[in-house]
């Protein structure tokens, strides 16, 4: 009976139990407390009340184009990313296919408008395929997701008109960018950088090194902080377009890192580096302002991102310890693995309507500032936490690298540093 059923048992362990017995293959399942609310309901004849978002799209609904964008996604990282994952991570190099078949799949410039090359989307749509992508590998999802929610952005708020005429086309079809920010002593405390800005006439004259550039090795077009007057703190930062070939401008080692090992991460060394004025991004001083606002998005971004990795590494997972048999049975049918992945399922559901959310706000023209740290704090920890249990899932082969799991728990531990 219903309310014996709610007495008895723990609310979290019934609807965590509905969960399990849903993701096993049952679905007329209804969590116990539930079928109690449906049974006083019938019992008393009361109405259902009517809701106040009625008529409103749940968060996870898209519409008809963004999940054609979804499907194209998905479908482009299964079939030319997914047989190159592999090589690729183990010799620390993008592809040179794969980059050009995302700049021919339109990814590159989701939101700039079409007058730009671009697609002329919104911000969820391109947090949607750098989800999709995540899904297969995370370091191409990283190398779309800094085009996009960085670079892109940059010059779509703050760049001029003729800026965007220039380097937005170009952005959208074969240069890939690059968000120049962090140095040896400004990496969380951004504003510490140290680079120099000289100005000297209609130039400015850059000195100084970045470290920690995500598609450094790639990229053609360079966004580079500096400041103009380190006396004036904060608000002497400006940003500049540099590009690659400059006299003096030299992209210098690239990390050998723990994870997402194929999106280049590498030093830049600029050495009387010469940038017209008219390459100044936004104004003199503001610097700061773009920083700030930029990476708000870029934390969003983050978060579509490790979304989509523990998605990809419980897809896999799943589909291992469904076949996977001992004592006569898979082991997906035990109980005390059942529970770990509907926690898993659940936690990975969370995340993504946090996602969503942060990203229709950014649409709406909201401001995103706590939502977008929370859904990049969030997801980051639900990616590391979905990582390590699907490696215990595969047992003794999750800790080989005979199969793709480790190589997404290794992904997964930058989310809770980057950004």
């Amino acid at each position: 009976y219903p309310f014996a059923c709610t007495r008895l048992v723990d609310p979290s362990t019934m609807a965590l139990r509905a969960l399990q017995i849903t993701l096993c293959g049952a679905t007329r399942i209804v969590a116990p407390h539930m079928a109690a609310c449906m049974h006083s309901r019938r019992l008393f004849h009361a109405p259902p009340k009517a809701s106040v978002y009625e008529g409103a799209a749940p968060l996870c609904e898209v519409s008809e184009e963004q999940e054609a964008l979804k499907d194209m996604v998905y479908r482009l990282a299964v079939d030319k990313i997914a047989p190159k994952v592999e090589h690729m991570d183990r010799t620390m190099t993008m592809d040179k296919e794969i980059i050009q078949d995302c700049f021919e799949y339109g990814l590159m410039a989701i939101e700039a408008p079409e007058e730009y090359g671009g697609a002329g989307m919104g911000f969820h749509s391109t947090c949607l395929a750098i989800e999709q992508l995540a899904r297969v590998d995370p370091s191409v999802s990283a190398l779309v997701d800094v085009q996009n929610t960085l670079v892109g952005t940059s010059f779509l708020n703050f760049g001029t008109e003729a800026q965007k005429a220039e380097f937005l086309p170009r952005l959208a079809t074969n240069a890939v960018g690059a968000f120049a920010l962090s140095e040896t002593g400004a990496g969380s405390d951004a504003f510490a950088l140290k680079m120099a800005a000289v100005p000297s006439g209609e130039e400015f004259i850059l000195n100084g090194s970045k470290f920690w550039i995500t598609s450094a090795n790639e990229a053609d077009i360079f966004v580079v902080f500096a400041t103009v007057d380190p006396s004036k703190g904060y608000k002497g930062i400006t940003a500049f377009l540099v590009e690659r070939g400059q006299p003096g401008f030299t992209v210098g080692k690239k990390e050998d890192k723990l994870g997402i090992r194929a999106s280049s991460t590498c030093e830049l060394i600029l050495e009387d580096v010469k940038v017209h004025k008219d390459r100044v991004l936004g104004q003199v001083g503001k610097g700061y302002k773009i920083a700030i606002e930029t990476l708000n998005e870029g934390r969003i971004g983050i978060a579509s991102q490790m979304v989509g990795l523990s998605q990809g590494a419980f897809d896999t997972a799943m589909g291992y310890i469904g076949q996977r048999k001992q004592f006569g049975r898979p082991v997906a049918d035990f109980q005390g693995l059942q529970f770990q992945y509907a926690k898993a399922a659940a936690e990975i559901h969370a995340a993504r309507l946090m996602v969503y959310e942060a990203c229709r706000m950014k649409d709406a023209g909201k401001n995103i500032l706590k939502e977008a740290a929370m859904a990049k704090y969030f997801a980051s920890e639900i990616a590391v936490d979905v990582a390590t249990k699907c490696v215990e899932w595969f047992g003794g082969m999750g800790f080989t690298r005979e199969t793709p799991i480790e190589k997404y728990y290794r992904d997964s531990i930058i989310g809770r540093i980057y950004e």
